[in-house]
Order: structure tokens, then C-alpha cells, then sequence
């Protein structure tokens, strides 16, 4: 049987939310080169050793996640959408080059920029033998591995893939994204925003600020989807799934307690940093429809403040800021040219 191609049609919306984040996306982006650094070496190079220390690996924390949601977390979710869904597939391909391609690069600037070639070596081994942030990537990457491998079988035919395993494995990897998204991704961002809401290292924090903006409609977009699939399943099912859901979120606040006190012990933030890490794991279960687990605590008001990313006006000699957007043009029409005759009193 000959394969009937569809092309994507963008005169029509495909759902009533997609082509309104395209617009977000789009709106907002920008790239890691757009920002200088090189004047944050100013505190940078006043810092203590332990608190550089603490301020890198978080970032390093951040470098992985980042490379994983660009290479394979994205790609698998988009790659797992009905072949007609092609703005939903644009926009996840495009949020996902945005991760690795805009995110984690700009963290790797910010190292260029920081530290010295045998540090920036050192800092990526840190990483590759950390047990705890492996163990984040084997939790939410075992998930898209899954995904992966069942459409691999369904497209190519290997064998017949049961519809409601297939779905399934689809919404735990769209859960597993948004966690990454709105949880473990927010909760590296608090040392960057701690130093920003005192005036410090205010070019990387600016890169920051711009990284969140993104988050936030990625774990959004994702989360809208992971709640379609899971309105589809029976009573049973969701009670079975939401049961997953929360034992994945527990199993990931477990790691990232361990992760926290190796990094943050040493600056004394840890206690606030593991509030900042509750707060966040409430959000990524309301993106997924599912109520806050954590009680209520006050978070630092500092890393709140941080974290509103509406815009803010920079000076053109010190920082771009997050309030550039991109030109909107409009065509040349035939009229532009019709001038008409001043009038002679």
C-alpha cells in the first residue's frame, strides 16, 4: 500500500493552543552570542574558590539536562505524534534545538568565559561521574528510550504494538519532559538568580533569565499534551498513572537532595535550595494537572524575583536584556507608492 503524504497546512489551526506558543517561541528567540560576558569577570574573579566551585557544577547540572531534552527527549516526543500533527511536531523540533543548541551552549560559554580549558575538563568529568545527576538522566531518558524503541516498531512494523501501550509510554515520556522542564531545570536556575537579585554575575543571570523564559513554554506545551493522553484513559488507568507519575517525582526529589547538599553545603544555601526544589516540583504537577504535593513554604524572595521574566529594560552598553523581540514586517503593496499632491493654498 503507496503512503499518502500530508503537508502542513498552518492556514489552519491543528488545535486551539499550538500555533499561539509558535508565536511565543518565535517571538522570544535569541542566541547565546547576543550576550557578552566578559564583564561579570569583574565578581567572578573576586569569588571564593568554593562558592566558583558550587556556581559551575550547578550550572554543569543544568549543561546535561539540557544536551539529553535537545538530543533525545524532544525528538522522541515529536517523533511519536501522528504524522498529520506537523505544526505540533515543528514546535517541539524547534523547542528542542532551542535546548540544546541555545542552552546548553550558553552555559559552555559562560565556562569559556569563567574558567581555564583544564577546568572546563574537570568540570565536564565532575558530571559524566556524578551518580546523582546520572541517575536523573537514566529516570527521565529511560523513559524516552521506551517511547523510542515502541514507535521504531509501530512505524516500521517489526511486530504489532498494542494502541494503549504505546499511548501510555507516550505520556510518561511527555511527564518525564515536563518534569525536567518545570522541576529539575527551575531548581538548577537558584544560584544563578541568587546572584543576579544582588547585582552580581548580572550577564550570565541575564542568560538565565532568558533560558527561563523558554522553560516556561516548553514544560507548559508539553504538559498540555501529557494532560490530552491522560483524559483518554479509563479511572483505573489514571489512578495507576498518576500513582507513576508521583513515585517518578519522588524518586527524582530523593536524587536531587543528595545532588543539592554536594553542591550547596559548602555556601550554606542548601535548606533554601531544597524549598526552592518543592515549590518547583508543585509546578510541574499542575502543568501535568495533578494538585501540589509539597505544603506551602516561602521561598526566597530574592530567586521569586528572579524569576519573573516579563520585560526589563537595559542599557545598550552593559546588557541586551530580555525585551528585544524580532522585527514583524510587512509586504510592500502597490498603494505604498501612491503619493498624492500636496495641496497649494
Amino acid at each position: 500500500m503507496t503512503n499518502i503524504y500530508t503537508g502542513a497546512n498552518w492556514n489552519n489551526n491543528d488545535d486551539e493552543f499550538t500555533q499561539l506558543f509558535y508565536q511565543q517561541n518565535l517571538s522570544q528567540f535569541w542566541r547565546p552570542e547576543d550576550i557578552s560576558l566578559q564583564s561579570d569577570l569583574n565578581v567572578w574573579n573576586t569569588l571564593p574558590e568554593h562558592v566558583k566551585k558550587a556556581y559551575v557544577r550547578n550550572l554543569q547540572v543544568l549543561t546535561f539536562l539540557d544536551t539529553y531534552q535537545g538530543d533525545i527527549g524532544m525528538p522522541v516526543v515529536s517523533r511519536s505524534l501522528d504524522d498529520d500533527q506537523h505544526q505540533r511536531k515543528a514546535i517541539i523540533n524547534f523547542m528542542a534545538a532551542m535546548e540544546n543548541a541555545v542552552h546548553a551552549k550558553s552555559y559552555s560559554n559562560i565556562f569559556m568565559t569563567y574558567l581555564n580549558g583544564s577546568e572546563i575538563d574537570e568540570l565536564f568529568k565532575w558530571g559524566e561521574n556524578n551518580k546523582e545527576l546520572q541517575a536523573f538522566l537514566n529516570l527521565i531518558v529511560g523513559q524516552y528510550k521506551d517511547l523510542d524503541k515502541l514507535t521504531y516498531e509501530k512505524n516500521y512494523g517489526f511486530k504489532k504494538v498494542d494502541p494503549l501501550k504505546f499511548k501510555i509510554a507516550q505520556y510518561k515520556a511527555c511527564v518525564a519532559s515536563t518534569f525536567l522542564e518545570t522541576y529539575l531545570f527551575y531548581s538548577g536556575f537558584y544560584y544563578p538568580l541568587y546572584f543576579y537579585g544582588q547585582g552580581k554575575l548580572m550577564q550570565a543571570g541575564e542568560i538565565i533569565n532568558l533560558i527561563l523564559r523558554d522553560e516556561s513554554i516548553h514544560g507548559v506545551y508539553i504538559g498540555k499534551i501529557a494532560i490530552e493522553l491522560y483524559r483518554e484513559f479509563d479511572e483505573k488507568l489514571q489512578k495507576k498513572l498518576h500513582s507513576w507519575a508521583m513515585d517518578l517525582m519522588s524518586k527524582l526529589y530523593g536524587h536531587q537532595l543528595t545532588l543539592i547538599e554536594d553542591i550547596y553545603d559548602e555556601v550554606g544555601l542548601s535548606h533554601d535550595v531544597k524549598v526552592f526544589v518543592r515549590y518547583n516540583a508543585n509546578k510541574a504537577l499542575m502543568n501535568i494537572g495533578f494538585d501540589p504535593y509539597f505544603e506551602y513554604e516561602e521561598v526566597n524572595p530574592v530567586i521569586l524575583n528572579g524569576l519573573n521574566t516579563e520585560t526589563k529594560t537595559m542599557d545598550n552598553f552593559s546588557m541586551k536584556g530580555n525585551g528585544y523581540q524580532k522585527m514583524v514586517t510587512e509586504s510592500i503593496k502597490n498603494e505604498d507608492f501612491e503619493f498624492k499632491k500636496p495641496k497649494i493654498k
